[in-house]
């Protein structure tokens, strides 16, 4: 019985520590994260990836959509908005569409926020208030495509914000 005590002594011994383990852990994703990075190329001058540039062209749409819809007097509940709940989500897409159309990683980064929100909505919804089939399938499709976009957008946004390199 003694001698099992002492060969986990020993074990114990000359087995890394939780604190190295965990520095080993960081060291190998650190590495990984380095060859991701490197296998990356970066954006040419008036480059823009695709993603991005249907993520700009759909933000444009939506800005677009909301005066358009504004100006053809379309009421909600019953009542026209007022001019200020038209032009602040209507800005907002626009000078979002703006960015991204110049592939800035804010407003990438701010595109990328509101599809969280659709996520997240589209979720809730399949969970909760998805009361038809017809309901289940708009939001499993509105899922699948702001978590299209989402995904496709991440790599996107590590070639944005990539510095350029010299080719000396």
């Amino acid at each position: 019985m003694a001698e099992r005590g002492h060969k986990r002594k020993e074990r114990d011994a000359t087995s890394p520590t939780q604190r190295q383990r965990m520095a080993h852990g960081y060291a190998r994703a650190e590495e990984r994260n380095r060859e991701a990075r490197e296998a990356l190329t970066p954006l040419r001058e008036r480059e823009r990836p695709l993603v991005v540039t249907i993520a700009a062209a759909t933000s444009a749409l939506i800005a677009a959509s909301i005066v358009g819809g504004y100006l053809a007097g379309v009421e909600v509940d019953g009542e026209q908005p007022r001019l200020a709940q038209v032009l602040a989500p209507a800005l907002l897409m626009g000078i979002m569409a703006w960015g991204m159309w110049r592939a800035r990683y804010w407003a990438v980064l701010g595109f990328q926020l509101i599809l969280v929100f659709l996520i997240f909505s589209a979720v809730f919804g399949l969970a909760v208030q998805a009361a038809s089939v017809a309901q289940f399938a708009a939001t499993l499709g509105l899922l699948a495509v702001s978590g299209g976009f989402f995904y496709f957008m991440v790599k996107a946004m590590a070639r944005i914000q990539m510095p350029t390199r010299r080719t000396d």
